[in-house]
């Protein structure tokens, strides 16, 4: 669990960093670099909790890497599709919903079959 609620809020300040500027208002009219730089800044937080995520979440045994990172991906299409909601105004239509049903079929399948000799592995 511990990893997960990381990984969600690594997620958060990532979801920020690549696509924030694009609605900030206090970024409109600033360089590229700037809005780069700010982008950097929020990427900072999202490595300082995806870091002991991952590590908590492999050095337990828990998951492997494999599992990680496929469940990365998965809480970073929530997050985003949360944010492209609140944030960008976009609808989420069929088409997104058939994809993340896609990506939970391979959350499953990366999640219950764990190889032997794998952390966590039997």
């Amino acid at each position: 669990m511990k990893t997960i609620l990381l990984l969600v809020a690594s997620n958060v300040f990532m979801t920020l960093a690549w696509y924030g500027h694009l609605k900030f208002k206090f970024l409109e009219g600033k360089s590229l670099l700037a809005i780069i730089l700010f982008s950097w800044g929020l990427a900072f937080f999202e490595y300082c909790l995806m870091v002991p995520a991952n590590r908590a979440g492999y050095l337990s045994g828990t998951f492997t890497g494999y599992q990680l990172k496929i469940l990365q991906e998965a809480i970073t299409l929530s997050v985003f599709v949360v944010f492209a909601w609140l944030v960008l105004k976009e609808k989420l239509t069929w088409n997104y919903l058939v994809s993340f049903a896609f990506i939970l079929g391979a959350i499953y399948f990366a999640a219950a079959f764990k190889p032997a000799g794998a952390p966590g592995g039997h």
